[in-house]
């Protein structure tokens, strides 16, 4: 069986008909009432998360449940979770690329866009978490008279260059791979208000020999350098605890975890994208049973690995002896937190051995449910590491217990519509699946 018999249905083999598919959301300019529904109500989310940020700036941290010993709360739970989702896309889709993983071209575009728009949501939360945001700029090295420069031996300036730099390299990603599909939407009949924003989009793109040798070896070379600098964001954002001396955040193991637990997160969500997008788009021809069944393998893969990095973690404590550690490892399984630890071993390590079975691989309900469990399993870990290390840290007289507020939810389900809104407009605006890609697969049937 050829590549493309796998990936593709045989009414995808035509150049036209994948054309025609991937385009039709975007060239009829009709857009369905789910489409309008699910508009209405993420923004309606989004709304309510935009009071309570409103809440946050007018009246300070002291609407949130952060106390003086908790004093990372639900928003740098929130920016490692969302750092985390965004960090899987463009690392999903570079590493696919160099290992020459055909399956990846279906749905490589929106783990891409994805990342974008994951990682701009992370970045808001530090910014916010700062409690006065007007002095966010202090973050970076900008022309100061007064000699004020930043304290470079602060986390929140290692995420800010982190954020930054991978926000960057990830639009140029996206959009180097999104230039030969704007060309095609402007040469097709259409509204010519929007052809003529593809058209400029597109770069003069011609399609031209010459031009696709550059464009796949710039390619190649984006997809070489990407994969470091994934590994060694997300690696910052672990070392944002273990540089620190508070038991529990002591691992060396911190950063490799920390890299694995962003792709399982942010390979949970394209999951999750990628049955939404077969369904709503009708892209059932592009994105297979095939494509859900490997997903589904690195999904187990991942889980398993992070089975391990758990035990390792554990076993650390349990072998050092040290009374702190033991301390918090007992306050884990034991404590007001326990309930989300129990839930974070279900939805991360338990839930995708199920896809040993290869029918589960392909039942979407099975799909929906593991994705879903391991996304809350994921957050429920971001909580624990904030939450049980500094609820119950060396001193005794600082012990106390963190408790989200109603402001502390709507900021976190706020930005989940804001994901869900931003995703549904881009969906109208560029092609979710690359067409030039999938054309060359089917090329490779003839």
């Amino acid at each position: 069986m050829t590549d493309a018999a796998r990936w593709l249905l045989p009414s995808m083999l035509d150049m036209q008909a994948i054309t025609d598919a991937v385009c039709a959301p975007l060239t009829d300019r009709r857009a369905g009432k789910r489409w309008w529904i699910a508009v209405l109500v993420s923004l309606g989310v989004t709304g309510l998360g935009a009071i309570a940020v409103g809440v946050s700036l007018a009246y300070g941290p002291g609407m949130w449940g952060n106390n003086s010993a908790v004093v990372w709360g639900f928003p740098i739970a929130n920016y490692v979770w969302w750092i985390g989702i965004g960090n899987a896309g463009t690392l999903i889709s570079a590493l696919l690329l160099l290992t020459r993983q055909t399956w990846r071209n279906a749905i490589n575009r929106f783990a891409e866009a994805m990342t974008i728009l994951a990682v701009s949501i992370a970045g808001l939360f530090p910014i916010l978490h700062l409690g006065r945001p007007m002095y966010a700029y202090w973050l970076g090295p900008y022309p100061s008279t007064m000699g004020v420069w930043p304290q470079w031996r602060s986390a929140l300036v290692w995420d800010f260059w982190a954020i930054l730099s991978y926000l960057l390299f990830s639009l140029i990603f996206f959009y180097l791979g999104l230039i030969p599909d704007l060309a095609t939407l402007r040469d097709r009949p259409g509204d010519r208000g929007w052809r003529r924003i593809w058209g400029v989009a597109a770069l003069g793109w011609q399609g031209t020999p010459g031009q696709w040798r550059a464009h796949q070896r710039l390619q190649r070379t984006m997809a070489v350098i990407a994969t470091p600098l994934v590994c060694s964001v997300h690696s910052i954002v672990g070392l944002d605890f273990a540089a620190s001396l508070m038991p529990g955040w002591t691992e060396s193991i911190f950063p490799p975890y920390f890299v694995v637990g962003a792709y399982f997160s942010g390979f949970a969500m394209v999951v999750l994208l990628a049955l939404v997008i077969r369904a709503t788009l009708r892209l059932e021809g592009v994105i297979r049973p095939n494509h859900l069944d490997a997903m589904a393998k690195m999904l187990l893969a991942a889980g398993s690995i992070m089975l391990l990095s758990y035990g390792s973690e554990w076993m650390s404590s349990l072998w050092t002896g040290e009374a702190a550690d033991l301390r918090f490892l007992r306050f884990s399984f034991t404590g007001p937190y326990s309930g989300m630890t129990y839930g974070m071993i279900l939805g991360n390590c338990l839930l995708p051995q199920l896809f040993w079975s290869p029918a589960l691989r392909r039942s979407t309900p099975v799909l929906v449910i593991v994705s879903l469990g391991v996304l809350v399993g994921m957050y429920f870990e971001r909580i624990l590491i904030l939450c049980n290390t500094l609820s119950i840290g060396y001193e005794p007289t600082m012990w106390t217990l963190y408790v989200p507020t109603i402001v502390d939810g709507l900021i976190l389900f706020g930005t989940g519509g804001l994901f869900v809104l931003l995703f549904l407009l881009l969906a109208r605006v560029i092609p979710l699946v690359p067409m030039y890609e999938i054309r060359e697969l089917a090329e490779s049937a003839r």
